[in-house]
Parts: C-alpha cells; structure tokens; sequence
C-alpha cells in the first residue's frame, strides 16, 4: 500500500466499494483496488453495519428554496403529495418553512408521555361518559 497523505474515498469509490462488498470481495481486495488500507474499507462498511446507506434524495427545504411544486418535491421524495402539502402546511407555509425547525418539533412532538384527547377535550369527554352511561343502563 501507499504510505503518505490520507485522503478518504470520494462518493465514485465508495458506490464501486459498496457493489464490490455486495459482490463479495474482501476488504482487503477492495483496499487493493483503491490503493487503501483494508482498515479504510473496514471503516466505510462497519459505520453503515455492512449494508449500503441509501442514496440521498434532495430535501424537502431545498425543493422549497429552489421554487419546485408541492408535486415535484413529493415525487423526488417519494413521498405522497398530500403528505408534503401537510408538512410545509404545518410549519408555516412555503416561505417560514425551514427544515431544522420542523425536525425539532417532529422531535418535540413525539416526547412522551402525552396527555390523552379525553384529558384535553371536555367536549369529547362528556360524549363517551353519555354514551357509556347509555351501554351501562342498556337504554
């Protein structure tokens, strides 16, 4: 092996390293075909558990930024319309939506515990006690 400068693997190598692993190929004869230490090799299939990260899609954010539809920006996220609407909806609509602060609500929101509806809705309460009563007394 080269000994010298150390550079990582660009985004080429490690897609070619990545099908060369799925085809079976050590680390070390993956090292060799890139001139690295299979230690490098090692480290890029063991961050990952042995299996290929999925490829990146462009965020939602950028699709905003960049002036792309609702539709546009769902079909590259594969995601359905309705869905996406919903999101940039919910986070203040095309021109507040920013992706760090929607990700710390997602975050926020799924702390738990959560108050139950029954707890925070009187209205829906009082509905399920009435219609309890009625299948209690068999009225």
């Amino acid at each position: 092996m080269k000994q010298g400068k150390r550079f990582g693997l660009s985004a080429e190598q490690k897609s070619d390293g990545w099908r060369r692993w799925k085809s079976g190929q050590t680390l070390h004869e993956i090292g060799r075909a890139f001139g690295k230490e299979h230690s490098s090799i090692r480290c890029l299939v063991s961050r990952h558990g042995g299996i290929a990260p999925a490829v990146r899609r462009r965020s939602l954010s950028r699709g905003l930024a960049s002036g792309s539809s609702i539709r546009e920006i769902a079909k590259c996220l594969e995601r359905a319309v309705s869905t996406v609407s919903r999101e940039v909806a919910r986070h203040g609509g095309r021109p507040a939506y920013r992706a760090s602060q929607a990700d710390g609500e997602a975050w926020q929101s799924a702390l738990r515990p959560k108050r139950c509806l029954l707890s925070i809705h009187v209205k829906l309460r009082n509905i399920v006690a009435s219609k309890l009563n009625l299948a209690l007394t068999g009225t």
